[in-house]
């Protein structure tokens, strides 16, 4: 096994984008963040690394600190991989918080590092190539503007309190800011604002979903399905050939509700923090 690393997400994907886009929507959390790479470059230097054998590309790890390190794998079992990148990282000055990834990965990676470790969220990927439209609820499918921040804002906020993110509310405030700039938050309006939902990490192929969120007092009344619905069928629309997004497994009426709306599921993904 050999291991690579790459000083940027351009020389990085000129080795595995054709291998992660054979399974684009799997490889899509990477894939996006590495395409984000490329437009905007960060203040603090990413791990970017592949794992390859003579069969040719065995792992992939990108890692954006303070984040946990991101892993994509085709093997069903890539331990040998794994444990090739775990010894290079063992001897390198990276600081590894925790791991994030297909379900068999991340846990090949957790049981191999060798620390004690908490798990995060286990989560499940979902791929839409057309919305089955839900029964509307009254209110109305538009962008957020910047006069929109006040409610926006705290809804980050609580959006990322709920997946377990620890941010402060100015954090989430200038993400609100900055979606809202891009023109990336949509809302379903009830006279006034009710639910949230939000494009990101556009690949070659597809984009993700994400920043679903809906106030506790206007819940189950129709609005995120509403809302994830139509702006689906918006990037859809653009010319994105799937969407997709990850849900919480702890959380049945989400997973439920996309699927009603057209989502099925591809595969489940496993994050887990490292203690010390």
């Amino acid at each position: 096994m050999r291991v690579t690393v790459y000083p940027d997400a351009g020389p990085f994907l000129d080795r595995a984008l054709a291998d992660l886009e054979r399974q684009e929507v799997a490889n899509g959390l990477m894939l996006g963040i590495c395409l984000g790479l490329q437009k905007a470059p960060p203040k603090t230097a990413p791990l970017l690394a592949t794992v390859e054998d003579d069969r040719g590309l065995a792992l992939a790890a990108v890692m954006t600190p303070p984040h946990r390190i991101v892993l994509a794998s085709h093997l069903d079992d890539p331990s040998e991989a794994v444990d090739a990148l775990a010894r290079w990282l063992a001897s390198s000055p990276w600081a590894i918080p925790g791991v994030l990834g297909p379900a068999h990965v991340a846990d090949a990676f957790a049981r191999r590092w060798g620390k004690p470790f908490t798990p995060g969220m286990y989560q499940r990927v979902y791929e839409l190539r057309e919305v089955i439209h839900p029964a509307y609820p009254p209110g109305a499918f538009r962008i957020a503007t910047p006069d929109d921040l006040a409610i926006v804002a705290p809804w980050v906020h609580a959006f990322q309190f709920d997946i377990g993110q620890a941010a402060t509310a100015e954090d989430s405030r200038e993400i609100a800011r900055q979606r809202i700039d891009e023109g990336g938050i949509y809302l379903w309006d009830h006279q006034g604002p009710v639910s949230m939902a939000a494009k990101a990490r556009p690949t070659r192929h597809g984009v993700t979903v994400n920043l679903v969120y809906t106030p506790p007092d206007a819940r189950r009344k129709g609005y995120a399905s509403a809302c994830v619905a139509r702006l689906s069928q918006l990037l859809l629309d653009q010319g994105y050939a799937f969407c997709t997004l990850f849900t919480d497994l702890a959380n049945p009426t989400s997973n439920h509700i996309y699927q009603d709306i057209g989502y099925v599921p591809v595969c489940d993904f496993n994050a887990y923090d490292f203690v010390g």
